[in-house]
Parts: structure tokens; C-alpha cells; sequence
């Protein structure tokens, strides 16, 4: 039994701050101790951290006590145990943090826990809890956490999804306010306000009749409401809307896209396509990939392909599109020459493609899950004093909870996917596989490479890509972040080499010698199939995770109430067969192809509620993991670093057309949490 603080006439040598979490069920009532040890290996009594009439140790609170070590003296303190016992109705615990000052040389060291606290097990924690596992003096310990970890975090395959996600949700995940996270309440409270603006026909028949559905403020009109019909904003969108990662400069027109020359010249402002492709000038989308996609009973979702010009004013305009892959007399290409609505109706319906592949591509498959399987790796390999981990934990925060509460609404049976896109959850599911596929961290998972790769990173080829000019921005952020973190904790190449849990990590990552039935994450493009060898690979893994989970995510999530909101220009559902001839078509018509004006408004209601901010903007974290006065410094590096950011974008914007606001520092969060 310890020393009660309650009990003792000595002076007191010692402060401690004692932060518990705010995690489910986090508070104790159970009696906890502390003893400390210093540098020469000297040792405190045992001493209980309590104040009679107190309620110590509640969830999400701060306890300071005042101590005295029970020897004559110490000397630097090195490491603290702490532990507990069962007293009490509620004798769990989930300490976040603990700091002592020496009251003698007002000296105060920092003991980061971020762990259950396990009853009458003494717990030995290193100043700052950031150490590679080779440099760690409590190696037995580490090692049985570890081994716990590995139970509690385990992969499997879900949903006929080939990217593995949890096999059991761990409690620790649970969110700490449910009231904040409920989709279900907040979309009931967005959907009542859209319901009062619901008319009594089911289907609509003008532009007029869309707009009425608005309501502000909880319902504003999108931007997408302005300028649906041009082709510049058709263009725009593919560059700075939510799905801006697939356009890529046309270095050759592919067999299967019957353009024709004659048609084109004078929309190329009288160049041929040879000159356009010489000059950079034309760019391509091709969704040739969703081939053959399994829908909806009776439903069909094109393949299309478009090419885009950039034309004298800078604008990027779409010149051509093909619905299916394949050309046929009924599979014409489309171009802004045809009748009016005709042309609008060929890019209805390669929006409607957009929409499934951002939605279940982009959104659902390439951030969510991906970050969910990278975060179970992480945590079931690394233990959580170790630098990577503490790296990447407050961008993991809240993936594994936000999928474990709302997929199931947004992509299970009879979910969102399933009455409101044409695809529905067999084809969401489909979209997600065929992506990733060929997805690879050092490709489509790398911000600079995938730029490269499509040949879109020089703004003077493709301008207005204001996505490209600020994520950029973000991007060099991160990377001196994590960089300097890196390089000073692997000094040496031996300390890469001689990091087991690091090599496990990457092992289970890329999936390279798997064991016999073990579930891995098979990411492809991890370098040196997840045999890390140089700082230059462990700092571009962290970099491009951290960016995925906060830069990545923000951009595709945030811009989808401004298109999803307006039906006619980001459609998820169009009824009737694809447009299979050029004979004109009447604007009745074209609205006759969108959906019921229920299911608008759910539409319209599900991408309010996905657009909602929820957590703390980038380096502003919800939790603090690192202490270390080398990771302090690089924080507070990354935060200035990201205040400059900011102070450029909102110098861009003043001139820019369209004001680009999703990629904000204070609207982009440190992770996917919605």
C-alpha cells in the first residue's frame, strides 16, 4: 500500500499534474500510485495520488497533487511507474498524460501515457514515451503491450471489400461525445428543414422547381446552382471539385475514342488535335474502368471518356465525350456543338459516373478505408511510445470510429448507396475493388507523384488548379514535419535496420511474406516492399498517410454539399437510358431524368451532413502524443509553416474567380473524423 498524500507532514519536493481521458468509461475510483525514479537510479517511496473529499481522476479532467518523494533527495527524474487497484464501482482508467515539476529547480518532465492503466500492474514510463524499440530500457513491457495490441487490433475482410478493415471494433475507438458524431440526428435536423420545401409532384420539370427545394441557412443554394450549364464550369469542376484527382493531360487520343477531327478543329480554336496534344493543351478523363458494372436492378452506369482544351482565356472546356468505351452508331461522341440539351444531357451522365466513382472511389474507398487498414497496421505493429506512432496518431484519431458508426449507414444494405446512386452497394463495392487494384502509395497515395504522373503539375500547362497550388502548400508542410522527426530519431541506417516493430509494420502493410491464414493490408507501393532501409522511405510513408488522412480527405469530402446539393450537376442517379443520338432533346426532358424529389432531398441531406466540420484544424490537435522538445520544435515549425499557408490562399482567392476554400488550414482537419 502507498503513502497517502493525506496522511504526510513532509515537505513537499514534488508537483504532478495527472490528465485522465476522455475516452468511454476513462474515469477511476480506484486508488493510483506513483513512484519516481531519477538518473542515478535513486527511488521514491510509494505514494497514492489522492485528496480526501476529492472526486480525482474523472473523465476528461485534471488532477494536481502536491508530493514529496520520501527520500532525502533526487536527483533528474529518468521514469515514473504508476498503477492502480480495483477500489471502487468504476475502477477502469485511461490516463492521458502525466507531468512533475521539481519544486527545488523548478525543472518539469513530461510523461505522455495514453493508456489503460491495467489493475495492480506498475506501468514504467520514459520521459516523453518516444523511443524506438532498440533504445528502450523497459523492453519486457513494451513487448507484452505490444502483444495485447495485436489481439485487440486485427485485420479482416468486410463487405466483399478487398482493402481489410477491423475485425472487431476496439472500445478505446469509441468517440468521446456521441452527440457530436450522430449522422442520424444531424441529418434528421437537416432533412426536416429540406421536407418543409418538398412541393407535391414527384418529379421535377424545370430549373425553377430545383431551386425551391433551398432553405437557409440550413439549406443554402450550392454553388453549383450558378453556371451549371456552361462548359467552363464543367471544366472547373473536374479540376476543383470533389473528385479532382482524375484529369491528366492527353498525350494521345486512346483507339476506342471515335472524336473526329472535323468536328473538333473549331472548337480547338482551329488546331488540330496533334497541335493541341504538342502545345499541353488537351487533357483527358477516362472511366473506361467502370466497364460492365453491376447496378441496380434495370440500371446502367456509363463508362464515359471526355476531353478537355485549354483555351486562350485559361479556362479548361470540355470538348468531347464518349459515354460508353466502345464505338458504336448509338455510342456517339458528344460535342458542344450538338443541340443544346443534348450536349447537357452527355454531361449529366458523365457527371453521374463522377459521382459513383468519388463517392465510393475518391471518398469512401481511397481515404476511409484505405487510412482504416493503414491505421490498424500501425497500431497493431507499433507500440505507442514509439516516434511513428505518435506521429500519426492524432491523423488515425477518429477513422476507425467514424467508419465503425457511419458506412454501414452510407454503403450497407438498403443504405444511402443503395437507394439513392445507380450503383448501388454491390456496385460501390466493385468501384472500390477495381481502384485498388491498381492503387499504390508511391503513385495515386503520393500528392507530388500523382501529380507528375498525370502530367499536371506545372500551372503554366494547366491553369486554375487551385486544388494542385494549395494542397501543395500543405504537402511541403507535412514533409519538413515529418522529416525532422525521422532523421533525428534515425540517425544511422543501423537504427532503421535494427527496428523490428518498424520492418513489422511495413511487412504487414505491403503484405511481403505474409504468414500462413495472416490477414495484411497488401498496399502496394511501399517502398521496398515494406523493407524500409532510409529515413527518405519512412518520412514519405508518413508524409503521404498524414496527407491522405487530413489534406486528401478534406478536399474530396468538403466541396460536396456546393455540387452534390444541385441534382442536375452532380447526379447520382439518373433514370433512362443514356442519350444513344444527337436528335435534340427538350429541357423537360433532361429534368425528367432526375430522381424523385424525396430522394433529392436525402441527397441533398446526406451531403450537408458529410460536408459538416467537426474536429480541430491541421497541427491544432485534439490530443497531444509528442512532448519530445525535438518534436515540439517541429510542431510548432508545422504550425507556422500552415499560418503562412493560409495567408497565401487567402491572397489567391481575393483574385481568383471562384474563391477556393476546402483546402483552408482552418478548415482542414487532422483527420478523417466525418
Amino acid at each position: 500500500m502507498g503513502t497517502s498524500l493525506s496522511s504526510k507532514k513532509r515537505f513537499h519536493h514534488y508537483d504532478v499534474t495527472v490528465g485522465t481521458g476522455d475516452l468511454k468509461g476513462s474515469g477511476t475510483d480506484s486508488h493510483v500510485y506513483i513512484a519516481l525514479h531519477d538518473i542515478n537510479e535513486n527511488r521514491s517511496i510509494d505514494i497514492e495520488l489522492n485528496y480526501v473529499l476529492q472526486n480525482n481522476f474523472k473523465r476528461g479532467s485534471t488532477d494536481h497533487f502536491r508530493i514529496s518523494s520520501g527520500v532525502t533527495s533526487l536527483a533528474d527524474l529518468k521514469f515514473i511507474e504508476i498503477w492502480r487497484d480495483t477500489t471502487g464501482l468504476f475502477d477502469d482508467w485511461f490516463c492521458e498524460i502525466i507531468t512533475v515539476v521539481d519544486l527545488r529547480t523548478k525543472k518539469k518532465f513530461v510523461f505522455p501515457v495514453h493508456r489503460w492503466i491495467q489493475p495492480h500492474k506498475v506501468i514504467h514510463l520514459q520521459q516523453y514515451d518516444m523511443a524506438l524499440p532498440q533504445d528502450d530500457e523497459k523492453a519486457d513491457q513494451r513487448r507484452e503491450e505490444l502483444e495485447s495490441r495485436k489481439q485487440t487490433y486485427q485485420l479482416a475482410h468486410i463487405e466483399n471489400i478487398d482493402i481489410p478493415r477491423i475485425k472487431n471494433f476496439p472500445s478505446d475507438e469509441a468517440f468521446s461525445d456521441d452527440y457530436k458524431w450522430d449522422i442520424r440526428s444531424i441529418a434528421l435536423k437537416v432533412g426536416i428543414a429540406a421536407k418543409i420545401r418538398q412541393f407535391t409532384t414527384e418529379k421535377f420539370k424545370s430549373l425553377d422547381d430545383v431551386e425551391g427545394l433551398y432553405n437557409p441557412p440550413l439549406l443554402p443554394k450550392p454553388l453549383a446552382v450558378h453556371n451549371w450549364r456552361c462548359d467552363k464550369e464543367f471544366g472547373y469542376n473536374r479540376m476543383n471539385g470533389c473528385n479532382p484527382s482524375h484529369i491528366r493531360i492527353c498525350t494521345q487520343i486512346p483507339d476506342s475514342f471515335a472524336v473526329n477531327e472535323e468536328a473538333l478543329k473549331p472548337i480547338l480554336e482551329g488546331m488540330t488535335i496533334k497541335e493541341t496534344i504538342e502545345r499541353k493543351r488537351l487533357f483527358i478523363i477516362n472511366f473506361e474502368f467502370l466497364r460492365d458494372l453491376p447496378c441496380q436492378d434495370g440500371e446502367q452506369i456509363c463508362a464515359p471518356k471526355a476531353l478537355f482544351f485549354v483555351n486562350t482565356d485559361k479556362y479548361v472546356v470540355p470538348v468531347a465525350i464518349q459515354l460508353f468505351p466502345d464505338p458504336a452508331d448509338d455510342n456517339p461522341v458528344f460535342y458542344p456543338t450538338d443541340p443544346e440539351y443534348t450536349w447537357l444531357l452527355a454531361k449529366m451522365y458523365f457527371c453521374n459516373a463522377d459521382v459513383c466513382i468519388h463517392q465510393a472511389g475518391s471518398h469512401f474507398g481511397m481515404t476511409h478505408i484505405v487510412m482504416e487498414s493503414a491505421a490498424i497496421a500501425t497500431h497493431h505493429c507499433l507500440s505507442p511510445s514509439h516516434p511513428i506512432f505518435r506521429l500519426l496518431a492524432p491523423h488515425f484519431l477518429f477513422i476507425i470510429a467514424i467508419n465503425n458508426k457511419g458506412l454501414d449507414l452510407l454503403m450497407g444494405k438498403g443504405s444511402v448507396s443503395d437507394t439513392l446512386m445507380v450503383t448501388g452497394t454491390a456496385g460501390v463495392n466493385e468501384i472500390i475493388n477495381r481502384i485498388w487494384k491498381n492503387w499504390s502509395l508511391d503513385r495515386q497515395g503520393s500528392f507530388l507523384k500523382d501529380l507528375r504522373d498525370r502530367g499536371v503539375d506545372d500551372p503554366e500547362v494547366l491553369p486554375n488548379y487551385h486544388y494542385r497550388d494549395d494542397a501543395l502548400l500543405f504537402h511541403s508542410a507535412i514533409q519538413k514535419y515529418v522529416r525532422t522527426i525521422v532523421e533525428y530519431f534515425y540517425d544511422s541506417p543501423g537504427k532503421i535496420e535494427g527496428d523490428h516493430e518498424l520492418q513489422e509494420w511495413g511487412r504487414v502493410l505491403s503484405g511481403s511474406k505474409s504468414k500462413t491464414g495472416e490477414i495484411t493490408v497488401k498496399m502496394k507501393g511501399v517502398p521496398n516492399d515494406g523493407n524500409f532501409r532510409t529515413t527518405e522511405d519512412i518520412s514519405e510513408v508518413v508524409t503521404n498517410f498524414i496527407f491522405i488522412c487530413s489534406v486528401t480527405h478534406a478536399a474530396v469530402n468538403f466541396g460536396m454539399y456546393d455540387q452534390y446539393a444541385f441534382p442536375p450537376s452532380y447526379p447520382g442517379w439518373l433514370h433512362g437510358d443514356p442519350p444513344s443520338s444527337k436528335d435534340p432533346v427538350s429541357e423537360e426532358e433532361v429534368f425528367s431524368r432526375l430522381p424523385s424529389k424525396r430522394d433529392i432531398v436525402q441527397w441533398m441531406t446526406l451531403s450537408k451532413v458529410l460536408s459538416e466540420r467537426g474536429t480541430q484544424p491541421l497541427g491544432d490537435f485534439e490530443v497531444q502524443y509528442i512532448y519530445h522538445p525535438v518534436g515540439l520544435q517541429a510542431l510548432e515549425k508545422f504550425r507556422k509553416d500552415l499560418e503562412k499557408a493560409g495567408e497565401i490562399i487567402d491572397e489567391r482567392n481575393r483574385t481568383r474567380e471562384t474563391p477556393y476554400t476546402y483546402l483552408h488550414p482552418r478548415e482542414v482537419p487532422n483527420s478523417i473524423s466525418i
